[in-house]
């Protein structure tokens, strides 16, 4: 691209690739504003127009990579065969979707969950862990809109947040070792549940222990 066709550009046409610019310096510098300096520089604009795309500076420039990151992933959901899986299938399926997608750039990751660690970035990182997980179930037919909605979200971003971490250190051929963790953490979730109705069938019929005191309070109610 010319430096005419630059000077062109809007703030917000600059901002998917000044993105991709930045990447690769983000896995030496991290979400920085260093890092960000020296996309600039590699796609040719001024610090001033980086500014104008990204008034925020490098935590804005995060946030659109994990935008990018959830919308990709549930482009990719939505291209597999989801609704013909058992439940746990979609659930492993669409966790190592995600990882699949991040393995091109899998420093980034790691420079990225080192960010949302940081305690100036704890709301981003719980908000962005809650969405991924949201794509996720949503991907899998989830429609669920009580308690079941909030438990499935939180168990499904523990356990992603556990493989992300093993597959960052994982050096076996294909990431096998990740993906026999990722299925022993699903096989794992799936016997809590399981246990959890089967309890549920149990006590449904049980007599109700308010209901009963309260008999006793007003015999004749």
């Amino acid at each position: 691209m010319s430096e005419l066709n630059k000077d062109d550009m809007t703030p917000e046409e600059m901002r998917a690739p000044l993105l991709q610019a930045m990447l690769p310096h983000v896995a030496f510098d991290g979400w920085t504003s260093a890092a960000l300096t020296l996309a600039a520089e590699d796609f040719g604009i001024s610090d001033a127009m980086a500014e104008l795309a990204f008034p925020r500076g490098a935590i804005e420039v995060l946030e659109a990579y994990l935008d990018t990151g959830d919308s990709a992933l549930a482009a990719a959901l939505e291209a597999k065969d989801l609704p013909s899986m058992k439940i746990k299938h979609r659930i492993t399926v669409a966790v190592r979707t995600k990882l699949e997608l991040e393995t091109e750039h899998r420093e980034v990751t790691q420079r990225t969950l080192a960010a949302l660690a940081l305690p100036q970035h704890l709301v981003l990182g719980s908000k962005t862990l809650w969405r991924t997980a949201d794509t996720m179930w949503r991907a899998a037919g989830d429609t669920s809109t009580d308690h079941n909605y909030y438990t499935k979200r939180m168990t499904l971003s523990a356990v992603y947040s556990a493989v992300a971490v093993y597959w960052l250190g994982d050096e076996s051929d294909d990431y096998e070792d990740t993906w026999a963790f990722l299925d022993r953490r699903i096989e794992d979730v799936m016997k809590i549940e399981t246990a959890k109705y089967q309890m549920r069938k149990a006590t449904e019929n049980m007599p109700s222990l308010s209901r009963f005191l309260g008999h006793l309070r007003y015999p004749g109610a």
